[in-house]
Parts: C-alpha cells; structure tokens; sequence
C-alpha cells in the first residue's frame, strides 16, 4: 500500500490510496502507516479515497490512535465518506476519534 505523506508544518497528513480498509489489507495498512506514527508527533490520517471499513480497519485505526497516545503524540482523521463515517458512529468511535471535514481542517486544528 502506498501511502502518500505530506508535511504540513509539523504535521504529517498521510492519505490511505485505497477504497476498503477492511480484513484484506488491515494488517499491510498498519505495517506501513507504523513509520509515520514514529516519525512524527501530530498526523493527520485522510480517508478521503475510503469508501468502506470493517471491523479489522476500525481495529487499525484504534491501533495507530493507541500507538500516538503512548508517545504523547496526537492523531486526527479527516475526508470520511458518510459511509465510513455511519460505521464510526455506528460502534461510537467518532467519541473517540477527531474527525474533521478535509485534512486542511484537521491541521488547522492542531493549532487551535
């Protein structure tokens, strides 16, 4: 998987090139988001190409969320579909998570 990771600021926006999270490619997700957790304080993880997640992605997303807290770092997640965004809410994970309107948004508000 190919994630593609801009800085902003101090801020490491990596967009997820894929259009399901889900059991298939789970485990390859956090193999390769690992290095961008490690790397930087504040990321921003984009799931604008993201049309579906299941219960294994959800599993990945609260693995990088765990893996940013544990270091004092902070995570945020920007571009949900409403699709992904009804799973989120639909297991109350959007209590959880910062989820923000586009990745713009998302960095503006490590500032604020």
């Amino acid at each position: 998987m190919q994630i593609a990771v801009e800085r902003k600021d101090d801020v490491a926006v990596a967009r997820i090139p894929v259009a399901e999270l889900d059991a298939a490619n789970s485990g390859e997700f956090k193999h390769d988001i690992a290095p961008v957790l490690e790397s930087a304080d504040k990321v921003v993880i984009d799931l604008s190409e993201v049309r579906f997640v299941d219960s294994s992605g959800l599993g990945a997303m609260l693995s990088c969320l765990r893996q940013m807290t544990a270091k004092g770092g902070d995570l945020k997640l920007s571009g949900m579909s409403k699709q992904v965004r009804a799973t989120f809410e639909l297991v109350r994970m959007h209590r959880i998570f910062d989820i923000l309107e586009n990745s713009d948004t998302a960095v503006a508000a490590f500032k604020a």
